[in-house]
């Protein structure tokens, strides 16, 4: 399920209508983080729940996108995740109560 993306080939931001939600904050960060990426490597972003609620980052670019910088997006991944830990944590958690509906022990 897709969370959120951004791609600079139409410079559009989408947000999935189940997580209108999220305190205004958190989507305005989202897109923030989504559309500075974008706009520093190129290609597209999302980020995606695999079926155990985990969250990914996705990356990638149309064929023959000779701008695109996969180095460049392979990095700012991994320090988006060292960054912003707890805030995917946080979101991970909000879609397995709030989207999936599952009962989380201690809550």
């Amino acid at each position: 399920m897709v969370l959120c993306g951004s791609n600079s080939y139409n410079q559009k931001y989408y947000l999935d209508k189940q997580f209108e939600k999220l305190p205004t904050k958190v989507k305005e960060e989202l897109k923030i983080m989504c559309v500075l990426f974008t706009e520093e490597v190129g290609g597209t972003i999302t980020f995606e729940y695999d079926e155990d609620g985990e969250l990914e980052i996705l990356t990638g670019c149309d064929e023959g996108d000779l701008l695109y910088d996969e180095i460049g997006a392979g990095l700012l991944v991994k320090k988006l995740r060292n960054e912003r830990q707890e805030f995917f944590e946080a979101l991970e958690l909000y879609y397995k109560v709030f989207i999936n509906g599952e009962a989380i022990d201690g809550i």
